[in-house]
């Protein structure tokens, strides 16, 4: 059942993607408000599938990439709710929306088996870690898509050619404060989530650091990140060198998540596709 639950939420987050498209195409207030209806119901049933999982294998389920997958697309939908609620900015949805689909979908065509949870994952650590750390990599997912959503817009304007898109978008203020507030936000979560991921190392391997390849990418996204909030709060950086970095920075995020547990080999490593 919470299988099933989970995988099903994969077509109402697909169908929130095409409503906001539809939205940002149109300019239809329909498009957005179905769209948001739409990853709302997929958010509803997503938190009913995780709660059964959850209920099932009695540990938070977060340690295989089919659960880190499908959580992460929980946690970006979430929060982008959460900013469309406060800055009214559906067409956000056209940008976030897909992210949350595309790793549902990902999902859902890996192995969903309860395992049994390996030692060293057998924490109250755990579901601290993982939520600072995802809910801070679903924040800078909108920041990722507001970083888009600003060169776009600059485009627009420096051509003085004033097309659909630019009548669309937010204006590059609105564009900019969104992405420096969701640094504010982000950055603190990742900090945390890796001084908790120290800490829980510390108690599981004998080590708060031990340059495991996770570790070290992890670092350095936090460096990318550090220096984008210290030259925004110090030199002034703004507009497009700040919506470049936070594209950036998100692909380091991704690096990390993904490409470091399936390509490097270390503690953190996926042993397979369904680990």
């Amino acid at each position: 059942m919470h299988i099933s639950l989970l995988k099903v939420t994969t077509f109402f987050y697909l169908a929130g993607a095409i409503l906001y498209l539809y939205f940002i195409v149109t300019l239809k207030e329909r498009g957005a408000r179905l769209g948001r209806m739409a990853l709302l119901i997929g958010v509803i049933l997503h938190v009913a599938g995780f709660a059964l999982r959850y209920a099932t294998a009695g540990y938070t389920p977060v340690t295989n990439l089919f659960e880190s997958l499908s959580f992460f697309a929980l946690s970006i939908a979430c929060v982008f709710l959460v900013v469309e609620i406060r800055y009214n900015m559906r067409t956000l949805g056209a940008f976030v929306a897909p992210l949350a689909f595309v790793f549902s979908i990902f999902s859902a065509f890996l192995p969903g088996e309860v395992a049994e949870l390996a030692p060293a994952l057998n924490s109250y650590w755990l579901p601290v870690h993982v939520l600072l750390l995802f809910v801070g990599d679903a924040v800078f997912a909108v920041a990722f898509g507001a970083g888009i959503m600003y060169l776009l817009q600059e485009k627009q304007v420096k051509q003085k050619k004033m097309g659909a898109i630019f009548k669309r978008l937010p204006s590059l203020d609105v564009l900019d404060d969104i992405n420096y507030r969701c640094l504010t936000i982000g950055f603190p979560l990742l900090t945390m989530g890796i001084i908790t991921g120290s800490i829980w190392a510390e108690y599981a391997w004998g080590s708060y650091w031990s340059w495991d390849p996770k570790e070290t990418w992890s670092l350095i996204t936090w460096l990318l990140y550090a220096a984008l909030l210290h030259g925004r709060l110090t030199v002034g950086w703004r507009g497009r060198k700040a919506a470049i970095l936070a594209i950036v920075g998100f692909c380091a995020v991704l690096f990390t998540f993904l490409g470091v547990n399936l390509l490097l080999p270390g503690l953190h490593t996926y042993s397979s596709l369904s680990r």
